[in-house]
């Protein structure tokens, strides 16, 4: 009997170059619960293209994840004594923008400097037990 919380499926990337040098990357799938079977997309090189289509399906599954918990944002729970219950969260910050700069480094800067990247990014958050062995990235 399959496990109704399992899923089983298959994801297939097809990457073509183009007569402009880029690539074009289409990203199928056939997941139960993927709110997409189909991704587009083109980048600079094989593997940026790659790095495209699968972030974009990270994307839909980040979205499901934080919309299948129905939290409330300002809910907080409590103990018998009144205490808030302290809880575990996946934070997930995405952020992604076309810099125009000379140098990498200058990209990197223009990027980094202030608060920019957090207050424009699209964070997601993800309840989590307190034993989850999830090493974020570095």
């Amino acid at each position: 009997m399959m496990n109704p919380d399992s899923i089983t499926g298959t994801i297939s990337l097809t990457v073509l170059p183009q007569a402009n040098g880029q690539y074009a990357c289409q990203l199928s799938t056939d997941l139960s619960d993927c709110p997409t079977s189909d991704i587009r997309c083109y980048g600079q090189t094989k593997e940026h293209t790659i790095a495209i289509a699968l972030e974009q399906l990270a994307n839909c599954y980040r979205q499901l994840a934080e919309e299948r918990q129905n939290r409330d944002w300002d809910a907080v729970e409590r103990t018998q004594s009144g205490e808030p219950i302290v809880k575990h969260y996946h934070v997930i910050l995405h952020y992604e923008r076309i810099a125009e700069a000379a140098s990498k480094f200058e990209a990197m800067q223009h990027t980094i400097m202030g608060n920019t990247v957090v207050e424009n990014a699209k964070i997601t958050l993800v309840e989590i037990g307190a034993d989850l062995p999830i090493e974020p990235l570095t």
